[in-house]
């Protein structure tokens, strides 16, 4: 039966500091002067050495409405005729279901990039006036 032998190298003693000669003795480590070699040194999150930081020169004023706004995915009619038979239902369900779009944050826009064959009937999705044509054109609906 095999033992497992850690490698070399996995485990390493502590660092002893500031007890004489033989460990890392004097400055510790800490360089020599300043700031960051003093107990308690150092300065608080955000301090950039006097300069005006960065969380107070942004302004902060007035109303973003970007949290609610709405994101769209761009699908093309010529993915619509590759994923889709005659007849099928193209709805936000479906597309998610056939991998066209992903997330739940997105919501689909069908645009006029290629060319459709197939008669598909469109439910609920936003589409692009040519790409409305182009599917009533080869037989489909757009409600």
């Amino acid at each position: 039966m095999a033992q497992i032998v850690k490698p070399v190298g996995a485990t390493k003693n502590k660092t002893i500091v500031g007890r004489g000669q033989g460990s890392k003795g004097r400055a510790c480590g800490r360089g020599h002067d300043g700031q960051n070699s003093r107990s308690g040194g150092g300065v608080r999150p955000g301090f950039e050495g006097g300069q005006m930081p960065l969380y107070r020169r942004v302004a902060r004023r007035g109303f973003s409405n970007s949290l609610f706004k709405v994101t769209y995915q761009a699908v093309s009619l010529a993915t619509i005729d590759a994923v889709y038979e005659n007849g099928d239902v193209v709805s936000d369900e479906t597309l998610r279901a056939n991998g066209v779009i992903k997330g739940n944050e997105t919501v689909a826009k069908i645009l006029s990039n290629g060319e459709i064959t197939k008669k598909v009937v469109v439910e609920g999705i936003k589409c692009s006036k040519t790409a409305a044509e182009k599917i009533q054109a080869a037989g489909g609906e757009v409600k």
